[in-house]
Parts: structure tokens; sequence; C-alpha cells
């Protein structure tokens, strides 16, 4: 490898955690290239992507999502061990708690973390711009209105969306509740997966972690609807373990 890899992002997202957490356990070299939301669009398409992040452009080739990179980073280093486990049987657990979490909470954090974030203009775009390059940053200022309002539109954020995505990350984290619930210290085997990874990176929207691998609001700035939300889930044994996967692995 000549230069470093390439990751596309959107700095705050928390896929993009999900994939630089598993770069930078592994010690894989790579640059951060950051856009805010709407405007990275064009520099994914440019890589090779499609419309979302986190990408990761590499001499041997282009991986264009989360898990596909967490996939690559096992097969290119020995640093670590692997998140996806040798055994058979454990990498399937692995693999349907990952595509759990993808499915099931990724998406619901962050519809309820922009429900309360893009209200207001100085916290949305504190965390948008983080890391952005100086035209970046002139036109996201010049076209917020328009791309709050399409992410409202493309991401289903109203009230009712927010109401049904609490729902669901509490249903994903009574699931991991449960699985924790026979003293286990990790949710498949007795070292760190990707399904661990995998969950406390995606949840950490609603626990705000303090080693997330970019700047975040901060618990005196959050609006007081979402600090109750974020103080609830760190009250239970699932919030408690996502904070754990950070402080011992992050």
């Amino acid at each position: 490898m000549d230069t470093p890899y390439r990751l596309i992002t959107i700095p705050p997202s928390h896929y993009c955690e999900k994939a630089r957490w598993a770069l930078d356990r592994a010690g894989i070299a790579f640059e951060e290239e950051a856009h805010p939301p709407g405007l990275h669009l064009r520099p994914c398409r440019k890589a090779g992507g499609g419309r979302t992040t986190p990408i990761l452009v590499t001499d041997l080739g282009t991986f264009p999502d989360s898990t596909e990179i967490l996939h690559f980073v096992d097969s290119q280093t020995d640093n670590a061990p692997p998140l996806f486990p040798t055994d058979s049987v454990q990498r399937a657990g692995v693999e349907e708690l990952e595509d759990l979490f993808d499915e099931k909470l990724g998406p619901h954090t962050r519809r309820l973390a922009y429900f309360h974030l893009l209200p207001d203009r100085r916290l949305f775009e504190g965390a948008a711009l983080v890391g952005a390059g100086g035209w970046d940053r002139t036109v996201f200022r010049l076209m917020m209105p328009a791309i709050r309002g399409m992410m409202r539109k493309g991401m289903r954020i109203d009230a009712k969306g927010a109401e049904r995505s609490l729902v669901c990350i509490r249903e994903v984290f009574d699931f991991v509740n449960e699985r924790l619930a026979s003293g286990r210290e990790y949710l498949v085997g007795g070292r760190l997966t990707a399904a661990d990874l995998t969950f406390a990176a995606l949840a950490a929207p609603v626990l705000l972690p303090r080693d997330y691998g970019a700047p975040l609001p901060t618990l005196a700035e959050i609006p007081d609807e979402m600090l109750a939300v974020i103080d609830e889930m760190r009250s239970t044994p699932a919030g408690r373990f996502g904070l754990q996967m950070y402080r011992d692995h992050r």
C-alpha cells in the first residue's frame, strides 16, 4: 500500500464510526475524507459507491458499505483478532447480530437523533461540518434549509417517525438486555466481534460515548427530550454494555 486508504464519511454518522473503529482497531492507515450531509453524494458516486457513506477506497477495490469494510479489514490484518470468528457457528451468530443491528437499530437511532438535532441550526451545523473543507462549508451553509428538508423527507423525520424509532430502539435494547442476562461479557464468544462493535457504534446516538471517533454534541447541549432518552438507554444493561465496549476497545 503506497498511500493510505481513503474513507469517505459524514463524520458524525454511526455507520461511518463503525468502519472507522474497525480500521483503527486493526491499525490500518487511512485518511478520512469528510463531507456534510447532502454534499457527500457527488464524491460517493465519483468513488464508485452509491448514495451512502462510508465508502473505503483502496488499491484493492472500493468497499461501499460498513459491513463490507469490516470483512475487508479482517482480510487485511493480523494485528487484531478477526471481527468475524473463524468458527462457523460463532461466525453465523455474529453475522446474524451484525445484520440485525444494521437493519433494526442504526436507522432508528439516526432518525431519532436527527429529529432532535435538525431544529437547532447551531447544533446541526456544528456536527455536520466536522472536518469539512472550505467549499463544502460555504455551500452547506447556503443550502442548509434545503438539505434539512431533503433529510426530513428522505428519512421520514417527523414526530410520528421519531416515536416509532424509539419503540424499535427499546426493542433492540431489550433483546440485548436478555442476551446479557446470563452474565456474558460479549454478545458472541469470549471477545470483541463485529456484533459488539456494531451494536456499540450504532447505539452511540442514544448513548453519546466519550470516545466516539468524531465530535458529537455534549450532554449539556442536547435538548431535554433527547437527554431523557439518553439517560434511559444508558441505565439499561445494553446501554452499559455499549459504553463498556467504548471504554475497553475504542
